[in-house]
């Protein structure tokens, strides 16, 4: 933790490790000194020079029962995207074999639901088993779970669970009202429990307050363990839905979020997430700096325009950053 601030004591088991003040005072410092802090904690436990590479592939597109404002897979919003089936097991081994082949060490499965069905838990885990055997780290985001169906996912041998605050929660009725923050808190802990790594993190640009991307960021890194992999996504704006004019949040927020993330949460994967296709290579750059060290690869992200594998060995190119090689190394 930052030696600006206090830390909270190892004796006390129920005071957090940090306060909305305390991030406060780090989001308000010279930009310059926070960049060099946040790199500082970075290269303390990270090679500063390497990037994890994911992809993410929808397996189940569309016609999700949830309403969150930012979401064109919503079936509360007319965005014009067909709803799907789940994918067939074949096909997502193929496109996790092109996923691997193109560097990702990570493959990350996501499907539009409120929460899965018992019914597809059996394809759910074949998927898990199946991408293992290729030697790629996985991940699902399947909505909300039962302790039942986080043990059977863990049992499959999943890696993480993918599960976003989205945002505080005295922000979140304004974005979704189909569930509750409690909803979303439970969900993490019944993945911790069941011995799976958490992936969880925010949007950003949704009309909050910085208010509010303290708080998220405070949530996430007072959980009893804080998340492994912490994505930070942009907003993009989806015609049809109810955020689709949002005013978007400003560069240097972006990377002060960034660079919060990774102060607080030192030991985690930082990724930028969505928003990517619409970021300059110098933001992106910032951000790596400022702690992101891991990002998502490929074409499209779920339904969503993504830099492509090109642009992106460009950039890492440029950087001179290279790639985790090798699935299981955090």
């Amino acid at each position: 933790m930052s030696d600006s601030l206090l830390c909270a004591s190892a004796a006390d088991d129920k005071a957090p490790r940090w306060t909305r003040a305390e991030a406060e005072a780090l989001w308000l410092k010279p930009f310059n000194d926070l960049l060099f802090e946040a790199h500082t904690v970075h290269r303390r436990n990270f090679d500063p020079n390497r990037i994890q590479l994911s992809q993410l592939l929808s397996i189940k597109t569309g016609g999700c029962a949830e309403n969150c404002g930012y979401c064109g897979q919503s079936a509360h919003h007319h965005t014009g995207l067909d709803a799907t089936r789940l994918l067939d097991l074949d096909h997502v081994l193929a496109e996790a074999e092109k996923a691997k082949a193109a560097g990702a060490t990570r493959y990350c499965m996501g499907a539009a639901w409120r929460n899965p069905k018992d019914r597809d838990m059996a394809k759910l885990v074949a998927m898990v088993e199946g991408v293992k055997a290729l030697g790629l780290e996985t991940c699902m985001t399947l909505g909300m779970l039962t302790a039942t169906q986080a043990s059977t996912l863990a049992d499959a041998g999943l890696d993480y669970y993918n599960h976003n605050l989205d945002t505080s929660e005295s922000y979140y009725p304004a974005v979704v009202s189909t569930r509750t923050y409690g909803d979303r808190l439970e969900t993490l802990e019944l993945v911790r429990e069941a011995g799976m790594k958490v992936c969880a993190g925010g949007i950003v640009g949704m009309g909050e307050r910085v208010a509010d991307r303290l708080d998220m960021l405070v949530t996430l890194a007072n959980l009893p363990t804080p998340p492994e992999s912490v994505p930070i996504n942009m907003l993009i704006p989806i015609p049809g839905t109810p955020l689709a004019d949002a005013p978007p949040i400003r560069p240097f927020d972006f990377v002060r979020t960034v660079a919060l993330a990774r102060i607080m949460m030192p030991t985690s994967e930082v990724r930028l997430s969505a928003g990517r296709s619409e970021m300059s290579d110098e933001l992106q750059a910032l951000c790596f700096f400022a702690g992101a060290n891991s990002i998502f690869v490929g074409e499209v992200l779920l339904t969503a325009d993504n830099p492509g594998d090109d642009h992106d060995l460009a950039l890492l190119r440029e950087l001179g950053l290279t790639s985790v090689t090798s699935a299981g190394h955090d």
